[in-house]
């Protein structure tokens, strides 16, 4: 499920397992943890979001961190 709720495609396969590629393209949205079916992740969501939105917001462009939650983050 990781690599399917991803937004950053931080995630790839190895084998029968999900492997981190890499973390900097994390945004800590939470998708992955929230849609682990064996809790095998933890995620301080909110502080990528935040960057995220802030960033666009000084850039004038359309302030978004793309994880598709209304809530934790956004």
């Amino acid at each position: 499920m990781c690599l399917e709720v991803c937004p950053h495609m931080v995630f790839r396969m190895a084998g029968k397992r999900a492997e981190i590629v890499d973390r900097d393209r994390c945004m800590e949205c939470g998708a992955c943890e929230l849609n682990c079916e064996t809790g095998a992740l933890k995620v301080m969501r909110g502080v990528g979001c935040a960057s995220a939105l802030i960033y666009g917001y000084l850039r004038r462009s359309e302030a978004t961190c793309e994880c598709g939650s209304d809530a934790a983050c956004c």
